[in-house]
């Protein structure tokens, strides 16, 4: 039987150029000083700089695009918040912070799994093979 959560972290990684779906969306690009200038504790801060980002990875791009290029960035954050939440859930077995680290691995497990299927429908729509 296969893994879909497996499955779904063995996509591509998250640059647009990398999958082959995405060959033709002209999307921005986060160069690490962009990242870096994500504010790390400031929860609205933190959510207004990806609301831009998330703009300007689908600004100009007909509806079509716009859904796909959102859907595989869900995807790859889910992706990457479960395998953040995983490995801080086997680090810290046996420990106080423990349940909440596994708590969120379980959470960020479901949340790949729907993501996959939202990246897929939108792959339809935007006329990707997936």
């Amino acid at each position: 039987m296969s893994d879909p959560v497996a499955e779904a972290r063995s996509e591509p990684a998250a640059d647009a150029t990398s999958d082959p779906a995405t060959d033709g969306i002209a999307a921005a690009s986060v160069q690490p000083a962009e990242a870096q200038a994500l504010p790390s504790v400031q929860p609205a801060e933190t959510q207004a700089a990806v609301d831009r980002l998330i703009r300007d990875l689908q600004a100009g791009l007909g509806p079509e695009q716009a859904v796909y290029v959102v859907a595989v960035l869900a995807n790859r954050s889910a992706t990457e918040l479960h395998k953040l939440a995983r490995a801080q859930a086997t680090a810290t077995k046996g420990e106080p912070a423990w349940g909440s680290w596994a708590s969120l691995q379980n959470a960020a497990r479901r949340l790949v799994l729907d993501a996959a299927s939202a990246r897929d429908g939108a792959a339809k729509l935007a006329g990707h093979q997936r």
